[in-house]
């Protein structure tokens, strides 16, 4: 994964060249890399199936006023085919990083599917998206640039009824965050298979209140490509999977 005769800046310049999403790193953090002295990378986790070649990589970096700042390179493709295309992602958020490898590993490309062709495998894949979530498990906050995790959310959002910017003036002032994957499962819609995976982010703000934002990752759209909707309550996440399911 690395070259020993690299220097540091040129691995990160490789790094955010071959991310399909390095346009998402916020600001900060991209202004913060260019004064890395150092780095460090290592694997962190690896996934292997015979539809999913997956590995997740840390690279650390030594910055010049003594502090690290940590990237989370997910690398991914189809198979262990050398000549299939291998799609690299960053994210500077551990936890932005395990959801996406959950995603690819887990709950969408590595999962059987639980609903037959047909009407009753229909009814069972709503049946299973509109069942009752499980008991909660009590929080651990983790502050970490969690205002900034929160904008990141809700800017991938794509559906038209997403948080407005009340909510998003609210999220200013959060100071520590925790995700949980609440529901994940594959089913067929329209004839093809479609994964569905909702995430709480549940956020703690500086007045000791707390808010969240329900996330829907699915890949039920016309092409089978990854989207992700936001919503402000878990009942409203909840009913845009169902709707999702196109079950008259």
């Amino acid at each position: 994964m690395s070259d020993p005769y690299e220097t540091t800046e040129q691995h990160l310049d490789r790094l955010l060249r071959r991310a399909l999403n390095s346009f998402d790193l916020p600001d900060r953090t991209v202004d913060r890399l260019g004064s890395a002295l150092a780095h460090s990378s290592s694997l962190h986790s690896s996934h292997h199936s015979s539809v999913l070649h997956r590995e997740t990589y840390r690279h650390t970096y030594l910055l010049t006023d003594g502090s690290a700042l940590t990237l989370w390179e997910l690398v991914h493709s189809g198979d262990r085919d050398a000549r299939t295309p291998r799609r690299h992602e960053l994210y500077d958020d551990e936890g932005d990083a395990h959801i996406a490898a959950a995603r690819l590993a887990g709950s969408f490309a590595d999962a059987s599917a639980f609903a037959d062709e047909g009407t009753r495998g229909d009814l069972e894949a709503l049946t299973v998206l509109m069942s009752a979530p499980p008991a909660p498990t009590p929080r651990t906050y983790a502050p970490d640039n969690s205002a900034d995790h929160a904008r990141r959310v809700l800017r991938r959002a794509e559906n038209g009824d997403r948080p407005g910017p009340e909510k998003a003036l609210l999220l200013r002032s959060a100071f520590a965050h925790h995700i949980t994957q609440v529901f994940g499962r594959q089913c067929r819609v329209d004839g093809q298979e479609a994964g569905f995976t909702l995430y709480e982010h549940a956020f703690l703000l500086l007045d000791g209140s707390e808010t969240s934002l329900w996330e829907v990752e699915h890949t039920a759209t016309p092409d089978g490509r990854h989207m992700c909707e936001v919503y402000e309550d878990e009942n409203a996440a909840r009913t845009a999977m169902e709707s999702r399911t196109r079950i008259c």
